[in-house]
């Protein structure tokens, strides 16, 4: 073969590339092997740096998809802490630069298109060390009152006294205003009623106070408060007020139910009138026309 033709150029030319790769791979074999060693050894320290996240957030939260959160996060950032380091053993520093750059703008972009989804996270991230409601909370938040159920880092589940499950956003939950009954283990029910102007308001109030101190679901450390509170078209209007434990809505309604057959009872007992809605006509006012004459006029057409 002659040694000037072109395949044999292009023979010599691999082959010297192939030289110089063997050569610069082999002084690079044992950068190579301890890049390997470092990855070795991070591994099981990372698995060990996710047991102790876990259990330093458990000290501070009972939330489980927050301490798994972060044991995941601890495990992630003790990896990529060693794959940072072997590149560098590597000698590829631009490579592990250009790497968090490409990172940062990755994650500016994700944020921008998943605001909803990270708001949520961050939520329920605030709501787990918080921790302002947990499970079993009967609560009242974005027009929903229920027991809650589960709570993760993106949602809240509720069930309602209607037996429905609502999932609501945990962003809404931590911005919305939130009642949480069972932080007090107890409720006030107001009761309005009216009462007759006929009625002696001095015995009304006797008779309302003396039915409700009798109740059993009234917590009898708390007075019973008896309010007259304004002059209706028909009735006076009365505002009976009492203190109940509260488990939840079951015992709620079950109290104001037995609070409204027991004052009905003691009205009609003691003769006080809750009245329907009265109106009364008055046909002799300036510009009007009285009754009576309108009657008499009536008639006499109707004898023509």
């Amino acid at each position: 073969m002659n040694e000037d033709s072109p395949l044999a150029s292009a023979l010599e030319l691999a082959w010297g590339t192939l030289k110089d790769w063997a050569a610069e791979l082999s002084s690079l074999l044992p950068n190579f092997l301890v890049a390997l060693l470092v990855l070795l050894l991070f591994l099981p320290l990372a698995r060990l740096v996710r047991s102790g996240a876990k259990r330093l957030t458990a000290r501070t939260s009972d939330s489980p998809a927050l301490q798994g959160l972060a044991g995941q996060m601890a495990f992630l950032g003790m990896l990529a802490l060693g794959v940072v380091i072997a590149l560098n053993v590597l000698h590829l520093d631009k490579t592990v630069t250009s790497l968090l750059a490409g990172a940062g703008i990755i994650g500016i972009a994700l944020g921008f298109a998943f605001q909803d989804i990270s708001a949520n996270f961050i939520a329920g991230v605030f709501m787990a060390f918080r921790r302002p409601i947990s499970v079993g909370d009967i609560i009242e938040t974005n027009g929903y009152t229920g027991k809650v159920e589960h709570i993760d880092l993106r949602t809240t589940r509720i069930e309602t006294f209607q037996g429905l499950h609502v999932l609501i956003p945990n962003n809404r939950v931590f911005q919305e205003p939130l009642t949480n009954f069972t932080l007090t283990a107890r409720r006030r029910i107001d009761l309005a009623v009216g009462v007759s102007y006929g009625d002696n308001l001095r015995k009304v109030e006797r008779v309302a106070r003396a039915c409700m101190e009798d109740m059993d679901l009234r917590l009898p450390d708390e007075d019973v408060q008896i309010n007259f509170s304004g002059y209706g078209d028909s009735s006076i209007e009365l505002l009976v007020m009492f203190w109940i434990h509260y488990p939840g809505q079951p015992g709620y309604l079950e109290a104001r139910s037995e609070a409204v057959m027991r004052l009905k009872e003691a009205f009609d007992a003691n003769g006080i009138t809750i009245p329907f809605p009265i109106r009364t006509l008055d046909l002799g006012i300036k510009g009007g026309t009285r009754l009576s004459q309108e009657t008499l006029q009536v008639a006499l057409n109707g004898d023509r």
